[in-house]
């Protein structure tokens, strides 16, 4: 899944490669499918409440995999917000208490 990110943003860098973006889909959708497994990867993808933001995601993927690299990095993204909407509050109070580690809230004061 690190490979698949690394790509991905080293596609972006690149002016939208697409196959640097198409070969970053894939790694990250394997990696996912190899991280939580096959059986739970399909279950959050089409889950009832997520099939708009799994439909624009894997849209998407399909778009960068037909060379429309810009179109389905759009598409991805958006859709990539529908899915996971209701993690980031979760992952933004996980940065917020970060000032509270003895270290990093010393170095924050700088």
């Amino acid at each position: 899944m690190g490979f698949g990110v690394f790509f991905l943003l080293f596609g972006v860098l690149l002016y939208f490669d697409s196959v640097l973006l198409a070969f970053g889909n894939i790694l990250f959708l394997a990696g996912l499918a190899v991280i939580i497994g096959l059986h739970r990867t399909f279950n959050f993808f089409f889950q009832r409440s997520k099939l708009r933001g799994s439909a624009f995601f894997l849209g998407g993927v399909a778009l960068v995999l037909l060379r429309w690299p810009i179109v389905g990095m759009v598409i991805e993204t958006y859709g990539f917000v529908q899915l996971f909407k209701t993690f980031f509050p979760v992952a933004f109070g996980f940065l917020g208490s970060l000032v509270n580690i003895p270290f990093l809230s010393l170095v924050s004061d700088f």
